[in-house]
């Protein structure tokens, strides 16, 4: 996936939105104004934050060499991706899934049903 292909598959989920709000190099994706993904657009090779469960994130970082601790954030819940190659497209969008719905598991729960809701309604 490229970096324009990351921005629409973030931007397909239920009230996802992008924001700036630390600076014009890193994009963030928000759900209800909580982040879920932010891309560097500037790096070679371009990263992205993401979050996952906390047992999931040391085999992550054990297990593939272009997974890192999350760069300036909680590394107890977040990873750092670096979007190289050998990276498929169905295992990023799998882990943007998983932030994704790491975060919509912590929103108020009427919001989750409204999440729930556009799912349905497609």
């Amino acid at each position: 996936m490229d970096l324009l292909q990351i921005r629409e598959y973030c931007l397909s989920k239920p009230f996802a939105v992008e924001d700036f709000p630390f600076d014009e190099e890193t994009l963030v994706f928000k759900v209800f104004g909580k982040m879920f993904a932010l891309v560097d657009l500037y790096s070679i090779p371009a990263w992205m934050n993401l979050k996952v469960p906390p047992e999931d994130v040391v085999y992550l970082v054990e297990r593939y060499d272009f997974i890192k601790p999350g760069y300036h954030m909680n590394k107890k819940y977040w990873i750092t991706v670096q979007i190289v190659d050998n990276i498929s497209d169905n295992f990023l969008m799998n882990l943007i899934d998983t932030s994704y719905n790491e975060v919509v598991k912590k929103l108020a729960k009427f919001r989750q049903k409204l999440i729930e809701e556009s799912l349905k309604n497609g």
